[in-house]
């Protein structure tokens, strides 16, 4: 079911990239800090579900929530002259890298006890 949704996600992504046209540089900014909020959303949402806390409503909130928020910083910082974007961009790229780690730690946990479970099992057979 997944691999569906994947699959269509992707056929989706490919029509969609081909037919629009490109982002002028007046908003390449804009829609790469709300990438990287995004990515950060979905990041923590797959650590949520490592963890048995994944909550659907906060992840949508904080999906949305977190591109907007980011994107009116860019157009701050635009106006200012400042790049307060960076800071954003600090702040969730460190998010996503700590949530990377929880989900390496925990797959590398997961691998480890079923090879010491096999070895275990041969052991026992012998």
């Amino acid at each position: 079911m997944v691999a569906i949704g994947i699959l269509i996600g992707c056929i989706l992504g490919a029509i969609v990239g081909i037919n629009l046209p490109i982002i002028s540089y007046t908003y390449s900014s804009y829609l790469a800090i709300a990438i990287v909020a995004a990515l950060d959303s979905v990041f923590g949402g797959i650590t949520g579900t490592l963890k048995g806390e994944f909550d659907f409503k906060v992840f949508i909130s904080g999906f949305f929530c977190n591109s907007i928020l980011s994107m009116l910083l860019t157009y701050l910082g635009i106006r200012l002259n400042v790049d307060i974007y960076l800071a954003a961009i600090v702040v969730f790229v460190g998010r996503m890298f700590l949530n990377l780690t929880i989900i390496r730690k925990y797959y590398i946990e997961k691998w480890s006890k079923k090879i010491e479970e096999r070895k275990n099992k041969v052991n026992r057979e012998v």
